[in-house]
């Protein structure tokens, strides 16, 4: 199940690096016309093609474009969630998402900060080392 849960979540590291709502990347300049295939498909397409196709449609092309959440916010929600349930393997894209999506690395160690006492030290302190290596310059 968390192998599962590692796809959907690496799919969210394609959202932050420019994948359409609908998990389609632009037109590459040497395949006009054809759509390479989203991190999602890439990842269980093979396997499980209606995961990827719910991952891609509903999960990146609904929920996270309904308008009731800033994009910002809805990733400040998932990372808590994430540091809250401990899937350290799902933290770092959607630690790298929220930047993207606006969220500052202060206000991300603040709400690690603030998580060790809601959802636990241990949880918190392995959250510390995922952000810090996500913020390494590259």
């Amino acid at each position: 199940m968390s192998t599962l849960i590692s796809a959907i979540v690496a799919a969210a590291g394609l959202f932050a690096a420019g994948v359409t709502a609908a998990g389609a990347q632009t037109q590459s300049p040497n395949s006009p016309g054809s759509k390479p295939p989203s991190r999602a498909q890439q990842l269980m397409g093979d396997i499980a093609p209606k995961m990827a196709e719910l991952t891609d449609s509903v999960l990146f092309g609904d929920i996270w474009e309904r308008p009731g959440l800033a994009k910002r916010d809805r990733s400040l929600i998932t990372v808590a969630a994430l540091i809250a349930k401990n899937h350290p393997e799902q933290l770092r894209s959607h630690i790298a998402l929220a930047r993207t999506n606006g969220v500052k690395e202060e206000e991300i160690v603040e709400a690690i900060t603030q998580l060790a006492f809601y959802a636990g030290w241990p949880n918190a302190i392995v959250a510390i080392g995922i952000a810090r290596d996500v913020f390494k310059p590259k």
